[in-house]
């Protein structure tokens, strides 16, 4: 059996997001970590390449704040993996820039590390910002070997108590997951070729591989605006889903799942949506959708939004 990951008293946590665009609500983040009463952090803000605004709007307000100044946009496992390489915590706290962190989940998820065994990661339980009985996440489903896709459990229900007890999940939320430094040296960082969508995914099954448990702690909390930095529908979400949707079922599983995968993507899923697409008039979507597939045949020049 693997060894619990080390804990200590107080140890120190770096909370870690990324800002493209999104200053307001990075603040709004930051002011619930200054209302959090868990003293022994560090904050780092990594900014993206942000092209609409000033991160001087972030830094005078927290000057307190660690900023690391991206010259490109990384996407989110490299600007995260950016904040990970100047942390110091003993746990790093991955949250979304339009997230805010209600009092007491910082020490909930660290205490949840103590009492449970090889725990390698944990995310909390997400509600959507202003509507505080909406679901957002309450665990993920192991991802589908036909269709690709996983399933968030909870997502947009009323919260009724169903998912109130901690427990092992496959998936974390990238928007909200601590992990202890010391797993970051054993499984490498935040796998990058994805850019935007499943790279937390490909990273969770790289901990359970390692031997550890992806964890669900629903005592701990989150409130998530969703989406404010892309959209909850913009052909960037549309051509990044699709596009490493495939990604991930061409790295993380093994040849005859990705050939039943493949035939079923082929067959059901791209006549379904070109299909809609078309229907809709939604033709920049389908464009997008289209090229996500060309770009895993070979062709890697990324679209521009």
């Amino acid at each position: 059996m693997k060894k619990q990951l080390p804990t200590n008293q107080s140890p120190l946590v770096s909370i870690i997001t990324v800002n493209y665009n999104t200053p307001n609500d990075v603040c709004d983040l930051l002011v619930s970590i200054q209302e959090n009463d868990y003293d022994n952090i560090e904050v780092i803000v990594v900014d993206n390449a942000s092209t609409d605004t000033d991160t001087s709007i972030i830094s005078n307000r927290f000057p307190e704040v660690k900023m690391i100044l991206s010259p490109i946009n990384l996407g989110f496992a490299g600007g995260n993996n950016l904040g990970i390489k100047a942390a110091s915590g003993d746990y790093l706290f991955f949250v979304n820039s339009d997230i805010v962190i209600p009092k007491g989940t910082i020490q909930i998820l660290l205490s949840t590390f103590a009492e449970y065994k090889n725990i390698g990661i944990i995310s909390p339980k997400f509600y959507v910002y202003n509507q505080p009985n909406m679901l957002d996440y309450a665990g993920c489903s192991k991802i589908n070997f036909i269709t690709g896709r996983g399933r968030i459990r909870g997502f947009e229900t009323i919260d009724k108590g169903l998912y109130d007890i901690p427990s092992e999940t496959h998936y974390c939320h990238g928007g909200g997951m601590m992990i202890h430094n010391s797993l970051i040296e054993k499984v490498g960082l935040i796998p990058d070729p994805y850019f935007l969508y499943y790279e937390e995914m490909e990273w969770c099954e790289k901990i359970h591989r390692a031997g550890y448990k992806v964890f669900y702690q629903p005592k701990a909390t989150l409130l998530h605006k969703v989406s404010t930095s892309i959209g909850s529908s913009s052909t960037t979400k549309t051509y990044y889903m699709t596009r490493n949707r495939i990604l991930f079922m061409r790295r993380n599983r093994p040849t005859y799942i990705w050939v039943i995968f493949f035939l079923y993507f082929i067959i059901i899923s791209i006549p379904k949506n070109v299909i809609y697409f078309l229907v809709k008039a939604q033709f920049k979507h389908l464009k997008y959708f289209l090229w996500a597939i060309i770009w895993n045949i070979g062709y890697k020049l990324e679209p521009k939004f």
